[in-house]
């Protein structure tokens, strides 16, 4: 696979803060442990193995494995996080998901790295933009997209503490903090406000995010006042914030995955049948070319930019 780009200044890399926020929950816990498809060097678990070596499992190439014995690990009283590359986990091993994890209620922590077009230059094999679609589907499987490293920390130790299967989506593409007051927590099933605006919603998650509140300052220099919503919790999803969502009228909705299915899927779901409303859906087409995670992002609009434009033409819309 390819190396992940440097970070530039200012940014992260969120499996950073995956493997940290890990690895103190080990220190605390000895039932702990962490299952791999060989993958320990692209989910940087290296310093988690040799602190552990009892307590990391390498099941080789074998997704579909992995799975079941984090299932079973689960079933005999550890907390297992099983990791590998999002596009493999949740596409190879979708029946043991379905099966082993949520039909059964496995207390297994689905961790897929690299995700979305992370891996862009590899190919639509190596795009991971269809797992939330397909894993938001099945029931009793808990969804996070962490938007930056507080929030993946956050919301790793949170799937820890939670009673159940849960799939959290950790990205390589390096992302900026963001901007929180002091004291803020993270709760599964609850969505965070980053700007209030009365104008025009825009509902993001995971690398999407950053962009939505650039969006946002851009259309507020232009005098719209856009809303901006943290949705990483994405089952559950929190039915209140997309409720007050709706009350601006207007909701652009952007996601690193299939515009139909995920986020976007979820929120027009919710709303065509509770709050009807204009949503436009940012996200991909389906199969995409091969490219630079950048250069992707950019061709399917899926920047600042492409975020305003999208809510400015609702804006107008909703004047006409």
């Amino acid at each position: 696979m390819s190396a992940a780009a440097p970070a530039a200044a200012g940014t992260f890399d969120c499996r950073d803060a995956y493997v940290r926020a890990v690895e103190e929950l080990a220190e605390g816990d000895d039932r702990i442990v962490a299952v791999v498809n060989d993958s320990v060097g692209s989910s940087k678990l290296g310093k988690f193995r040799d602190r552990f070596p009892a307590r990391l499992i390498n099941v080789g190439i074998a997704e579909q494995n992995m799975v079941g014995v984090g299932a079973g690990l689960a079933n005999g009283g550890k907390i297992p996080f099983v990791s590998a590359a999002s596009c493999f986990l949740s596409a190879r091993a979708l029946e043991q998901i379905k099966a082993d994890c949520a039909y059964s209620q496995q207390n297994v922590k689905l961790c897929g790295i690299s995700s979305g077009v992370a891996y862009g230059e590899l190919g639509a094999t190596h795009h991971s933009i269809e797992d939330i679609a397909w894993l938001r589907a099945i029931d009793k499987l808990t969804v996070i997209v962490p938007a930056d490293p507080w929030e993946t920390a956050a919301a790793v130790k949170a799937a820890a503490g939670h009673d159940g299967p849960v799939y959290i989506r950790i990205s390589r593409m390096p992302v900026p903090a963001l901007p929180r007051p002091e004291g803020a927590t993270f709760a599964i099933g609850k969505a965070e406000t980053l700007r209030d605006g009365g104008d025009v919603a825009i509902i993001a998650n995971g690398t999407l995010v950053h962009r939505a509140l650039d969006a946002a300052a851009a259309l507020a220099a232009e005098g719209i006042a856009a809303r901006v919503i943290n949705m990483a919790s994405v089952s559950p999803i929190d039915a209140e914030a997309i409720a007050a969502a709706a009350a601006t009228g207007a909701i652009v909705t952007a996601e690193e995955g299939l515009a139909a299915g995920g986020l976007g899927g979820a929120v027009a779901e919710y709303c065509a049948e509770h709050h009807p409303v204009r949503v436009k859906r940012l996200g991909f087409p389906g199969f995409l070319p091969t490219g630079s995670p950048s250069w992707l992002m950019e061709r399917y609009g899926l920047t600042a930019e492409g975020i305003a434009a999208a809510a400015r033409d609702l804006v107008t819309a909703k004047s006409l």
